[in-house]
């Protein structure tokens, strides 16, 4: 099975407002897209396994004339908190690299 790094040419986190992250994975092509947009291991459960986050509260996003799928999920503490350490979520996709997908 393909990892997520090996059908993206970019993934990326960043900060969206105090409370939110926002993950965009850039597909290498329509093609790739279309077959992997819909897979299940892309899911609001895969960021509650990752982030911690409740997969209720997860957004996901499909840009189909960009290639993209977008999610945004809540942090789990405020940003610039006392225990920040990623002030603007810059590193968050890291956990994403090496997850595997099935074809949709």
């Amino acid at each position: 099975m393909p990892k997520l790094r090996e059908v993206c040419h970019h993934i990326r986190s960043k900060v969206a407002g105090p409370f939110w992250v926002t993950v965009d994975l850039f597909f290498d092509g329509e093609e790739k897209y279309r077959r992997y947009r819909d897979c299940t291991e892309l899911s609001a459960e895969l960021f509650h396994r990752l982030y911690g986050v409740d997969p209720a509260l997860v957004k996901r996003i499909p840009v189909d004339s960009l290639h993209v799928l977008k999610f945004s999920f809540p942090r789990t503490t405020p940003q610039g908190g006392m225990v920040e350490r990623d002030m603007h979520s810059g590193q968050q996709y890291v956990r994403l690299l090496d997850v595997e997908l099935e074809a949709g």
